[in-house]
């Protein structure tokens, strides 16, 4: 970031170099056709008034102790106006104070956990699927650590007083910054091609285990190829429901769990139209308070929300993603059935 200003910089500065160059040589030719040559007139003929006229002008100041007379003239004093205000409004806030500021700001966020955290969950990305499953970790009393490359993401995680750092997760001293070598779990959630990045980064630090969220089921094989160990795919898992026959019932073994930590597994649970759940508000069912798991996604009449509201009915086309360790699942299985 800091190159990349200090190029503006110096190309800004050069423009406006070459403009004030140009301009105060255009201004003393004008000046000389005006007549402005003759004795009496000759203190507006000199490269120091030139100078000063076109930043005077440029700069919108226009103290009016020099001036043109002649039309040719004055269009002249338009154009220096006008490319003034281009120069001041257009290139030096986008380009070197608006980064600046940026800058600023980002460096005042964290870029390192603390030392000691380890045996933690690194999450490369937010997302309302990652807000569902910081409230189950936070459940389950597992350290975790947002890594997010949006600044403003950054701070309202941290004004709830949840653990992030500012970086791109693609980064090998943003993943270092996280303590990746004393972590047992890293969740990429970017795109399917960053996640791929993601994976093959953190595989050339340390050995950890990794698992993505995929967006597109036709790069699944890519993930795989660049070392992940899990890819969970939600809306494919919700929808895969749809057309495969349910988990016998009196099994206890949870049949298309991902398990993404040591204690907690991630499934997906048809509601079948004799369920006691059939009905109710997610808050009206209680399965928090009943089971221990989060239901971090739902799938009602054809659409998928990820960290749905407690108002949200559930239905007997309804498939719940649901969040928590075998047992707590098992104990919502019963619930569905």
């Amino acid at each position: 970031m800091a190159v990349n200003i200090k190029k503006s910089i110096i190309t800004y500065s050069t423009i406006v170099i070459c403009l004030i160059a140009i301009y105060s040589s255009l201004f003393l030719f004008l000046m000389f056709r005006e007549g402005q040559h003759i004795p009496e007139q000759m203190e507006n003929l000199n490269p120091v008034t030139a100078i000063y006229w076109v930043i005077a002008t440029m700069t919108t100041v226009g103290y009016g102790d020099v001036y043109f007379v002649e039309e040719t003239g004055r269009l002249f004093s338009v154009v220096v106006a006008i490319s003034g205000v281009i120069l001041l409004f257009a290139m030096l806030f986008p380009l070197i104070i608006t980064p600046w500021i940026e800058s600023r700001v980002k460096a005042a966020l964290p870029m390192h956990v603390p030392p000691a955290l380890s045996d933690h969950l690194i999450i490369c990305g937010y997302s309302l699927l990652v807000e569902s499953l910081i409230e189950e970790l936070e459940h389950q009393r597992i350290p975790f650590v947002v890594v997010e490359d949006e600044s403003s993401v950054v701070r309202d995680l941290l004004e709830r007083g949840i653990l992030c750092i500012y970086g791109d997760p693609c980064d090998r001293n943003t993943l270092v910054g996280a303590n990746i070598q004393k972590a047992r779990v890293l969740i990429a959630n970017k795109s399917d091609e960053i996640d791929a990045d993601i994976v093959l980064t953190a595989r050339d630090i340390c050995e950890i285990k990794t698992i993505t969220i995929l967006e597109d089921l036709s790069k699944r094989k890519y993930l795989e190829y660049a070392g992940a160990d899990s890819v969970i795919a939600p809306k494919s898992m919700l929808g895969s429901f749809m057309g495969r026959k349910a988990a016998d019932p009196t099994v206890s073994h949870l049949v298309g769990a991902t398990k993404f930590l040591e204690d907690i597994e991630i499934i997906e649970f048809p509601i079948y139209p004799e369920s006691e759940l059939n009905g109710k508000s997610l808050k009206e069912s209680e399965i928090r308070k009943r089971t221990g798991c989060n239901i971090i996604g739902m799938w009602a009449s054809g659409e998928l929300s990820l960290n749905p509201k407690s108002t949200d009915k559930i239905r007997s086309n309804s498939i719940l993603l649901a969040v928590g360790t075998e047992e707590q699942l098992i104990s919502l299985k019963k619930l569905t059935r």
